[in-house]
């Protein structure tokens, strides 16, 4: 039985519940706003460019990103990567980006002797060392950190985790941007089995309407050491972004698609199908 006191209580109770629930909803919606005008003070210094298909950019960005990728291997088989490593992308400092691929990429192999699994678990961080936006020289430079962890199942992964180091840039001419950069791949526990690879990707994109950037990108890896020592690929890339389109607020939508064609005698995949869907934010 409840006695009058108890009953007084809860009110008391029910008040102090409602006062501590409107103040966590109060500070998560000041920490949200000061979030976000940090990210629009972030990328108002840089060029508003649009990420590339393959390229990663040196802008920093915040978004969903979400990858679709059909390749053609030399056996003929296709293989089907969903996800691509892309993911959570967060500007959570001024001039710093972090990029998670969650989840990891899936590999659907139209091989029935391999299993399908998912892929290396990867992250990026970004700093930007340098930019100015179209008014200030339309130009930025950054450096990564990537690295990929060998939590692939099935062997659908690598052996060893990877550290990639990089440097970006990017300059815009009017309607025209380049975006290149240029990075290695080094394994950290099989660096003789694995070897190292340099990565250099350039996209040169064209903004020829409010939605639409058209471009090419060219994507070459040097392979030094491992299986593929002294080998090389290069693929080119058009491809067609179509964004960023608003939806609500920051929220937005930004759809891409093009096709890796390879260039050289020697290459792990072909004719590769790229889609790419983003929700920026």
């Amino acid at each position: 039985m409840t006695t009058g006191t108890e009953q007084r209580r809860i009110p008391f109770k029910l008040f102090l519940a409602l006062f501590f629930f409107l103040l966590h909803g109060s500070c998560y919606a000041q920490f949200a706003e000061e979030w976000q005008s940090r990210v629009s003070a972030t990328q108002g210094e840089q060029p508003h460019w649009i990420t590339p298909l393959v390229t990663v950019t040196p802008r920093l960005e915040q978004e969903f990103r979400f990858d679709v990728f059909r390749e053609l291997m030399p056996s003929g088989d296709d293989l089907l990567n969903l996800g691509g490593g892309k993911g959570l992308e967060l500007i959570p400092a001024r001039n710093v980006e972090l990029i998670i691929a969650a989840p990891p990429p899936f590999l659907i192999h139209n091989n029935s002797a391999i299993k399908n699994g998912f892929g290396d678990q990867s992250f990026l961080m970004k700093y930007r060392l340098a930019s100015g936006n179209e008014e200030r020289g339309n130009y930025i430079i950054t450096v990564f950190l990537g690295g990929s962890i060998p939590t692939g199942s099935y062997r659908n992964g690598s052996s060893s985790a990877v550290v990639t180091p990089t440097i970006a840039a990017g300059k815009g001419f009017g309607r025209l941007s380049v975006q290149s950069t240029l990075g290695v791949a080094l394994p950290i526990d099989d660096l003789n089995g694995m070897g190292h690879a340099l990565v250099w990707n350039t996209a040169v994109q064209c903004h020829v309407q409010r939605f639409l950037w058209p471009e090419v990108e060219i994507n070459s890896t040097f392979n030094e050491g491992g299986a593929n020592n002294g080998k090389k690929q290069t693929f080119l890339t058009p491809g067609l972004v179509v964004g960023r389109i608003p939806l609500h607020d920051r929220l937005g939508l930004t759809l891409g698609a093009g096709m890796q064609i390879a260039a050289t005698h020697f290459h792990t995949y072909d004719h590769n199908l790229l889609l790419s869907a983003r929700m920026p934010f």
